[in-house]
């Protein structure tokens, strides 16, 4: 069992390194053992691309352990997908390659595995473990477990405010309370999810690119509240260099074909919603339905509160800088159960979870 743990740790590890680049799908990482020794490893690096469970197989063979899979344990970090999507089936692979035995971490709540991929493996002779480590594994793919249980994409909001309170000054001049390394993270916690949200006053106010610039990665999927088509042309999340979509009451777009973040194509979109009290919810069922799997909410205040209030986020990730201002738009109450705090420079980060 301690063995087991030991290299079930290894594939989480490995499955992290897909992060940010392979939603919608879940990261998954795999290592194959044999006798104590890693004969070929893993993971699943983008969307559309190999799984992890071929990239290990294939890297054991290529390595010359090709004759020893049908001896060999190995560990996926989560349920190996039963139907063909982009690619082949991994249960039927790990079939014909006569595995010994396979350990799994999550089960698979796709509708389109959950729990087949077990039973075709199991009818075959291999030996099946699961859930080891099951709530690592939850916590990994937080954002794709959301998506598949919850109906919804996986919200975070964050703020940064001053020492005393508030975000901004009431005129709406740009402030700026965090420092450069709190500004670095932010740009990288941009490039692991999926879209970005922002609301009429910010994008008028502030004009944000909402892109990512102080570190390496993918650009979100920007997405601006305009209830009524109002928002200039000028502004920069209508420079077409990234893909934007546009909230309102008023106009829809359509797609063609399976959903995958708009196609990663540059440009403008809409999405229509019902004026009313479920706004919120209305808006994470458009955008689940066009592929986004997690959202980055970074305000502004009315924003941030009509998800606290809707009682629609998970996260909350709160920076309150060392300066004062003495009026200005109040910030949001934080809510649920702090799970962290640290010190970044000047600026005091604190960590709230939903549950």
């Amino acid at each position: 069992m301690e063995a087991d743990i030991q290299w079930m740790k290894r594939a989480l590890h490995l499955a992290g390194y897909g992060r940010g680049n392979v939603s919608p799908n879940p990261m998954v990482g795999c290592v194959i053992v044999h006798d104590g020794l890693i004969i070929g490893e893993g993971w699943h690096r983008q969307y559309g691309g190999p799984h992890a469970e071929v990239r290990a197989v294939e890297d054991a063979e290529e390595k010359g352990n090709g004759h020893l899979l049908e001896h060999a344990t190995a560990y996926v970090t989560l349920e190996p997908c039963s139907h063909t999507g982009k690619t082949p089936p991994c249960a039927d692979l790990l079939i014909r390659k006569k595995l010994k035995r396979v350990v799994i971490c999550n089960d698979d709540p796709n509708p389109l595995v959950s729990g087949r991929g077990v039973r075709r493996m199991s009818d075959a002779g291999i030996e099946i473990e699961t859930k080891l480590l099951e709530e690592e594994g939850l916590a990994l793919n937080k954002r794709f477990f959301t998506s598949m249980v919850e109906k919804r994409p996986y919200v975070i909001l964050k703020w940064a405010e001053t020492a005393d309170g508030f975000l901004g000054s009431a005129i709406g001049a740009q402030v700026r309370i965090s420092g450069p390394l709190s500004n670095m993270r932010v740009h990288q916690w941009r490039a692991e999810e999926d879209a970005i949200l922002v609301g009429y006053k910010t994008a008028l106010l502030d004009n944000p690119k909402l892109n990512v610039r102080h570190w390496s990665g993918r650009n979100p999927v920007r997405i601006v509240l305009d209830r009524y088509l109002r928002l200039p042309n000028h502004l920069h999340l209508f420079d077409g260099s990234q893909h934007t979509d546009v909230v309102n009451y008023e106009k829809q777009s359509t797609f063609s074909g399976e959903p995958e973040r708009y196609n990663g194509t540059p440009g403008t979109s809409y999405l229509q919603i019902v004026p009313g009290d479920n706004e919120i919810a209305q808006l994470l069922e458009g955008l689940r339905s066009r592929g986004i799997q997690s959202v980055f909410v970074e305000g502004g205040a009315a924003v941030i509160n009509a998800f606290l209030n809707a009682g629609l986020w998970d996260e909350i990730r709160r920076c309150q800088g060392a300066q004062k201002l003495g009026e200005g738009v109040v910030a949001p109450t934080p809510r649920g159960t702090l799970t962290g705090s640290e010190k970044v420079q000047d600026d005091l980060w604190t960590y709230y979870s939903k549950i």
